[in-house]
């Protein structure tokens, strides 16, 4: 009986699917459909240039096609949507600018915020869609918190899969309006759907590259807009004084977190010219590949660009000082809480699980809140922390929330 009446609940819900092409999404809309939903597909095109994309890994044609067969296949409605020009102006502008400030960009976290749930909801509503729904692996919960209802943003079941990071930028009005259909499950489990409801996607591999667009060649891409400019390679020895120089012993708190999270700043006599390059800022911090530098012990992996100077600062070895720090700051005007209840004020601190890119490990760290920011302290030194990226706290498998590193 409770089941009935649920299911009879789902049915007066409809539901917009982002049907990318992939596996993930199609066996989403194939759940939501069982369970009672009214189920619309959607693909999006946000892309029209293919001059720059590797056009084996991700044809946004042949995604379409595969797309449209499985909303066939399910008996879904089925539509494409060009969202190009809101992904130019909000994603690809961005990124950008991001690298011509000498920052390492996300676009995917951006994506998921400013296109997928933002963009692509709007559109979705406008159809008279209760929710969207992707083929994230990521789960939601809700639950009511002193008479207020709260969206819980959780880590998939999968723990090789977990795309919660994806979405560290998404508020609680965006969240109320989501589901995950496939969060719960397992890939293999995924797979194992499709195939049985002999989906065209069961076998597909997983996409890569930019939301949407799919693996690009990157220089390409960047050099759309950004000109190529001839500079120097500059290497730094790892007993450098520059990693000498700590804080004195009497150091407060204050004065450690700040030198935890301050990069390492270079001079061109720093370190030795062992090379060249076209544009320092078409490089990022801890990059290996591109810097055509042989003859080293150890390879070179990049410590630092100076976009200003056009230098790239670069050292031997992943165990090489300049890669490593423990602390991070993002600014007021970037800390972003999905949880708001648990948002901190000016002298508050908060321990937690944090992570600074996707597929990296939770590690053990400590918010502290300041005026002049909120500052992540990790339990151990990181490496290749980056100004433009992403840093996301977890409490359990809750993604609390998330800020751009400075």
């Amino acid at each position: 009986m409770i089941k009935n009446d649920l299911m009879s609940a789902r049915l007066n819900k409809r539901v917009v699917v982002g049907l990318s092409g992939g596996v993930d999404s199609s066996v989403a809309a194939y759940l939501l459909k069982e369970q009672g939903y009214e189920v619309l597909g959607l693909f999006m095109k946000n892309w029209h240039d293919d001059s720059v994309t590797i056009s084996n890994e991700c044809p946004w044609l042949e995604d379409s096609n595969d797309a449209m067969l499985v909303a066939q296949k399910l008996g879904i409605p089925f539509q494409t949507v060009d969202l190009s020009a809101q992904y130019k102006e909000r994603i690809v502008d961005y990124m950008f600018r991001e690298y011509e400030m000498g920052r390492t960009p996300n676009p995917d976290v951006l994506c998921n915020r400013e296109i997928k749930f933002d963009v692509f909801l709007e559109i979705a509503q406008g159809l008279g869609a209760d929710y969207v729904a992707t083929g994230h692996y990521c789960q939601k919960q809700t639950s009511v918190i002193n008479g207020t209802r709260v969206h819980h943003l959780l880590a998939g079941a999968d723990a090789n899969k977990d795309q919660s990071y994806f979405l560290c930028q998404l508020t609680q009005d965006q969240l109320s309006k989501a589901l995950f259909p496939i969060g719960h499950l397992q890939k293999d489990e995924v797979r194992v759907i499709a195939k049985a409801q002999a989906l065209i996607t069961a076998e597909k591999r997983d996409s890569q590259g930019l939301c949407f667009i799919g693996k690009v060649r990157l220089p390409d891409f960047l050099q759309q807009q950004l000109k190529a400019k001839k500079g120097a390679i500059i290497e730094i020895p790892e007993d450098s004084v520059l990693y000498q120089n700590g804080p004195e012993n009497q150091a407060t708190q204050e004065q450690w977190h700040e030198y935890w999270r301050r990069p390492f700043r270079y001079a061109p006599n720093d370190g030795t010219v062992v090379g060249t390059h076209q544009g320092a800022h078409f490089f990022t911090i801890g990059q290996r590949k591109g810097l055509a530098v042989g003859g080293k012990e150890e390879p070179l992996f990049v410590l630092a660009t100076d976009v200003i100077q056009n230098i790239i600062y670069v050292g031997q070895g992943k165990a090489h000082p300049g890669l490593w720090r423990r602390g991070l700051r993002v600014s007021p005007n970037e800390v972003h809480w999905i949880r708001q209840d648990l948002r901190l004020s000016p002298g508050q601190e908060l321990e937690v699980k944090a992570r600074i890119r996707y597929r990296q490990p939770l590690e053990s760290a400590r918010l502290f809140q300041k005026d002049s920011g909120l500052y992540v302290i990790f339990e151990k030194e990181q490496t290749a922390i980056s100004s433009g990226q992403f840093v996301a706290w977890y409490r359990d498998n809750e993604l609390l929330g998330s800020g751009v590193i400075e």
